[in-house]
């Protein structure tokens, strides 16, 4: 796929619109040759601004990227119309989400994994651990069972088979204490307890990196983010063309480095 540099998203968009004349309805969402993409910052933001620079424009798609700060806001936009998708998400938590919603967005595809990984600023080790530290985990469904998932593959506890809280630990023989915090604070729990399990999206911007990482999620997690939409626009050809771009080698080797493994790219 050829790479070219173009004008800035904000300047193609507003030639966007002109061209379409300016039409007080807008007409529907497929007459429009731009989409709106909700993500948090880092590092689906990144994706989707070297997504709307590098590759979009070749394919003639103008790609808009409305920042989210949370967890929790991103879905409304999308149910809204405030934006055609989103990408922070797994599928899981995006099921959960409907469940409790009423809704029903739909996956279009796997798009990166967003490592989830163990941190800590005072041991490199599991092993070094000591018997009864303290842990701070996400406190949302989705990401505290994910959370549990990965300590009981590493033999630190044993869970169900689902485990959704803390209330699903069947055994701890270490007495680890769990501290379930919401997920924007955790990087800053890394220092508060002794280890924090910190997703990609917040441990990148608060600069944790390997030299504090204990352990990490591996390419066969389950929980790989997914590009996000409505039924309606789940066939939409923007859609599909920017899940194209989003799973190119391009963008594969856009995440090699810029991220130097702490976000895999989907096969």
């Amino acid at each position: 796929m050829r790479i070219t540099r173009t004008l800035p998203v904000a300047l193609l968009a507003a030639l966007a619109l002109t061209a379409c004349g300016g039409d007080d309805d807008g007409g529907s969402a497929a007459e429009s040759d731009t989409i709106r993409v909700g993500a948090l910052a880092v590092p689906a933001g990144d994706m989707l601004k070297f997504v709307a620079e590098e590759l979009a424009p070749a394919e003639g798609l103008t790609v808009e990227f409305v920042e989210f700060s949370d967890y929790n806001t991103p879905n409304p936009a999308v149910v809204d119309g405030d934006v055609d998708a989103n990408l922070f998400q797994n599928t899981t938590f995006m099921e959960t989400f409907n469940e409790a919603a009423g809704e029903e967005l739909v996956s279009v595809g796997e798009v990166y994994l967003p490592r989830m990984g163990l941190y800590s600023g005072d041991y490199a080790s599991l092993d070094e651990l000591p018997d009864g530290a303290s842990i701070a985990i996400p406190n949302d469904p989705t990401n505290e069972g994910r959370a549990l998932k990965l300590l009981a593959a590493h033999g630190l506890i044993e869970v169900t088979d689902e485990p959704i809280t803390i209330a699903d630990i069947t055994s701890n023989p270490r007495n680890i204490e769990f501290v379930e915090i919401e997920n924007a604070t955790l990087p800053r729990a890394v220092e508060d307890q002794d280890a924090a399990i910190v997703t990609a999206a917040f441990a990148l911007p608060a600069g944790l990196g390997e030299d504090k990482m204990i352990l990490a999620e591996e390419s066969d997690s389950e929980y790989y983010n997914v590009l996000s939409t409505t039924p309606e626009l789940a066939d939409d050809p923007r859609i599909a063309t920017l899940y194209e771009l989003l799973t190119s080698d391009e963008m594969a080797d856009f995440l090699a480095e810029q991220y130097q493994g702490v976000i895999i790219p989907v096969d």
